[in-house]
């Protein structure tokens, strides 16, 4: 017996996510959004017709699931052991580096368990992680989170990026390195990468490193996601070299610079010639707006007059994808995050002057971070795309950045339980029986 399609309540949904060739649709209305109505069957959408919405009918904002392009799973949730309370790069380098010499197994299995159910319950499809690849933490950091990798398959996407300082890639331990980890996952999950001259300008050996990188992963077909200028000094001089270096030797696989933060403090002519640059190049870009204004531009205890952040906008008007990432979660670099995309989206758009009911403000979170990824799905509501959608408690994108929402999670047309319920309930509870009862 063969089931019939079901059809979910009507919705509000950005038109640029829905298939352009979906053309019996009404124009969007100033917010972006058009009110419909989608049937699904077996787990993919079968039909997105018009909803006609009464005066005064209240409709809920729905996205698709989101995309998380730059994560630490690794480390995250090692902030209470190992702090950062001067929110400093200096103070996040030692602290990472003490928490990296006792990191085993169990940790990194338990906090990247916990990290994707957390992503998954949230409304996240897909996650980077970058991975310490050198020293003690390196092994069980791999062991971990390529078992994760498998574990999650079915359900999440997960890209594993090796991150060692660029210049390791050069040596015969690299290369080793290189071979081992690409092969140890499917084709395409594993991704190198490093730390390109941060916080300093890249040296000569950075720019030694740097090309025997990227000619090391163009022959075994890998892409590339650098740590680069994450500073507000130098002027984009990392992601210059890695422009200059890119289309000199005709490097054919994806490269993205994550962070960038220093070309932000050019002025508008060679910040508009270095974006045109790496448009040419076909980098890729992931601004990572938390982590980078909590750690960077301390002057002496003073607020910083300005924060040094990709430019998101300038990049876009040149041609570079650019995707937002949330980097950092409760770690020496950043005390915050929790893997929740909607959380992330709240943050960025204020800090970056992103606008969600333009194509451009929301496709850093959805479509261009499917496109950088190299998701096989883009984030696009077509007949016979994926029936998965976050479904939010607020009807308009005002309502979303005024409070944090409450949202349904539909996977494959099934509704998931509300995010971190249970656990919080005991939690709760268990703070409950911990407080006095109060006076006799």
């Amino acid at each position: 017996m063969v089931s019939a399609a079901e059809s979910l309540p009507p919705l509000l949904l950005p038109r640029a996510l829905i298939d352009p060739r979906c053309r019996d649709l009404p124009p969007a209305d100033a917010g972006g959004l058009v009110a419909v109505r989608l049937s699904h069957q077996h787990g993919r959408i079968t039909a997105i017709e018009t909803h006609p919405q009464g005066d005064g009918e209240l409709l809920p904002l729905a996205l698709t699931p989101l995309v998380e392009t730059h994560a630490h799973l690794d480390k995250a949730f090692s902030w209470e052991r190992h702090p950062n309370p001067a929110g400093t790069m200096q103070g996040a380098l030692a602290a990472n580096q003490a928490e990296h010499q006792e990191r085993s197994l169990e940790q990194v299995l338990e906090r990247g368990e916990r990290a994707l159910e957390r992503a998954w319950r949230y409304g996240l499809r897909a996650v980077r992680s970058h991975i310490d690849s050198l020293g003690p933490g390196a092994e069980p950091g791999w062991e971990g989170l390529l078992l994760l990798q498998r574990r999650w398959a079915p359900r999440l996407a997960l890209q594993l990026v090796a991150l060692v300082p660029v210049r390791h890639w050069g040596t015969a331990a690299g290369g080793a390195l290189a071979r081992r980890l690409v092969s140890s996952g499917p084709r395409g999950s594993v991704l190198l990468g490093g730390v390109l001259g941060a916080p300093l300008a890249p040296s000569r050996a950075d720019g030694e490193g740097l090309l025997a990188l990227l000619q090391l992963a163009d022959s075994l077909g890998a892409s590339v996601d650098l740590h680069v200028d994450e500073s507000g000094e130098g002027g984009g001089a990392g992601v210059a070299l890695v422009a200059r270096l890119v289309r000199r030797h005709r490097i054919g696989v994806p490269v993205t610079c994550s962070h960038s933060c220093s070309m932000s403090q050019l002025r508008a002519p060679r910040l508009s010639r270095l974006a045109d640059a790496m448009a040419e190049a076909s980098l890729t870009v992931v601004a990572l707006p938390p982590t980078n204004l909590w750690l960077l531009g301390h002057r002496a205890g003073d607020t910083p007059a300005t924060r040094p952040m990709a430019p998101i906008r300038q990049l876009q008007r040149a041609g570079v994808t650019v995707a937002v990432g949330g980097d950092n979660v409760q770690d020496p670099w950043y005390p915050g995050g929790d893997f929740d995309p909607l959380e992330l989206l709240r943050f960025c758009l204020p800090a970056a002057h992103l606008a969600p009911w333009q194509r451009q403000g929301l496709a850093p979170f959805t479509t261009a971070a499917s496109r950088l990824m190299g998701l096989e799905w883009d984030g696009v509501l077509r007949t016979g795309a994926p029936a998965d959608l976050v479904v939010l408690a607020a009807g308009s994108w005002s309502e979303l950045l005024a409070r944090s929402p409450q949202r349904r999670v539909l996977r494959a047309g099934q509704w998931l339980p509300p995010p971190a319920g249970p656990e919080l309930a005991a939690r709760l509870e268990a703070m409950a029986a911990a407080m006095p009862s109060g006076a006799e």
